[in-house]
Formats: C-alpha cells, structure tokens, sequence
C-alpha cells in the first residue's frame, strides 16, 4: 500500500553529526512516502564577510569553493543514506541565509514536508546565536519536523 502524503521531502543538512537523526528520519519518511527527498545544504557567507572584503579575489573564491565542497561532502551523505533505502535523493546546494534559503527552496519546489535537525543547545548560548530550526519553524508555510539531535551540555 502505497502512502502519497508526501510527493517532495527536503532536509537540510549541515554535515555535522548532530544531523544524521534527522537525514536518517527524512529517508525513512521518504521510503514510506515513496517521495524523492532533496538533500539542501545551505552556504552562508555572511560570517565571512569581513575576511572576505579584506581579502584578494583568489583568496575568496578558494573560501567559497572549500564551503561549496563541505556543502557537496554534506549532500553526498544524504544520498548515500537513500541510495542505500532505495529512496532517490537530489541534492542542492543554496547560498544565503540558512533559513531563508531553506523556506523558499521548499514553497518553490512544492515540497511537502521539512525535515531538519536541531543542535539541542539551550540558555545564553541558544539565544545569542539563535535557531535555524526555530526560524524554519517560524517562517515556513510548510509542514517541519524537527529531529533533536545529542544536546549539547548548558554552559557549551
């Protein structure tokens, strides 16, 4: 019995592995869905900025080029991971910042459901950096489902 809720079903990754509860969630959800999955790794330069004025022209496009292969790394892993489920996977790869890129990729692509990872830090340090889970939450006219990943101790 086939499930059709879900046609189209992104995760953003980051790389790191904190997310793989959540790439491994969107996989299974998109084998029972039997729904392409779209592996987003969102670039954002915006940390970068100051090095970034300062800095040759060759100097930024090798900056750019390292974050475009951590970003291809990051994908790469979400196909593998669905390659392996037999769940067809295409990755993207978006420039800009996380949650923006993330809300728009998914209300331009018809994508059904959002699935990303949270990092689990909470206090001081979850308010000053804020949340890209949080903002998707926030932004999104699409479903989101928010996988914790391991928490991160308070004081961290």
């Amino acid at each position: 019995m086939r499930n059709t809720v879900f046609r189209n079903i992104m995760v953003a990754t980051d790389g790191s592995e904190r997310v793989r509860k959540a790439i491994f969630t969107a996989v299974e959800v998109a084998k029972l869905s039997e729904a392409k999955l779209y592996a987003v790794h969102v670039i954002e330069l915006g940390g970068y900025d100051s090095l970034i004025q300062s800095r040759s022209k060759e100097w930024n496009e090798a900056i750019k080029d390292q974050l475009i292969a951590e970003g291809k790394d990051a994908t790469s892993y979400v196909e593998n991971v669905g390659r392996a489920a037999n769940v067809k996977v295409e990755s993207v790869i978006l420039e800009g910042n996380p949650a923006e890129e993330i809300v728009d990729f998914a209300e331009e692509n018809d994508i059904g459901l959002i699935v990303i990872g949270t990092q689990g830090r909470t206090g001081v340090h979850r308010f000053l950096i804020g949340s890209v889970a949080e903002n998707v939450i926030r932004q999104s006219n699409v479903r989101v489902l928010v996988v914790r990943g391991e928490a991160i101790e308070k004081g961290k």
